[in-house]
């Protein structure tokens, strides 16, 4: 599949604009950590534009996500590796990540919230104005974007990267994607 195919798809099964957005932000996360590890970019981009293709399917139900979307991967004909990883960034269900992909699908999962909700707070909400010392501070503030683990962010050390360099790498490819992000 190639990733006109994989949005056609995920366009196809996935109503909610900022769902799809936060699938191409994982996607441009990922596409980076491919380059910067020496990985297969196609896959990896891959496995994070499709990562969330079941949440609306499963209304949210964490105990069904990413089950229904392996599967649907699967029947995609995408992949073993990329249905893999997709189940298994879902903590839900105990399987710990365990190749590259599944350590970088889950580390850049919840890093597209830090960063888009930084930007969203800055005055002209735009990812181009957030730099890096703003993320830093917003990271350490426990109140801002309650909803991001943090601890998941921090597990890009499993791939071999301090967290500045990972938030930065994310922040770049999250720039480079800014106007389908509308940010």
């Amino acid at each position: 599949m190639n990733r006109q195919e994989a949005l056609d798809r995920v366009q196809e099964k996935v109503g909610n604009q900022n769902l799809v957005k936060h699938m191409l932000a994982t996607e441009a996360i990922m596409r980076a950590l491919a380059i910067r590890l020496g990985e297969d970019e196609q896959i990896w981009g891959l496995t994070g534009l499709l990562h969330d293709i079941d949440m609306e399917i499963c209304e949210g139900n964490m105990d069904t996500h990413s089950k229904i979307g392996s599967r649907m991967i699967l029947d995609m004909g995408v992949g073993q590796e990329i249905a893999n990883a997709v189940l298994r960034h879902n903590e839900a269900h105990g399987y710990e990540p365990q190749t590259s992909l599944d350590k970088a699908l889950f580390c850049s999962d919840a890093l597209t919230g830090l960063i888009t909700t930084t930007a969203l707070v800055r005055p002209d909400k735009k990812l181009a104005s957030v730099e890096m010392k703003s993320i830093k501070k917003k990271y350490k503030e426990k109140g801002f974007a309650a909803g991001v683990n943090r601890e998941q962010i921090e597990t890009c050390r499993n791939l071999g990267l301090e967290l500045d360099e990972f938030i930065e790498l994310g922040l770049k490819a999250m720039q480079s994607v800014s106007d389908d992000l509308g940010l």
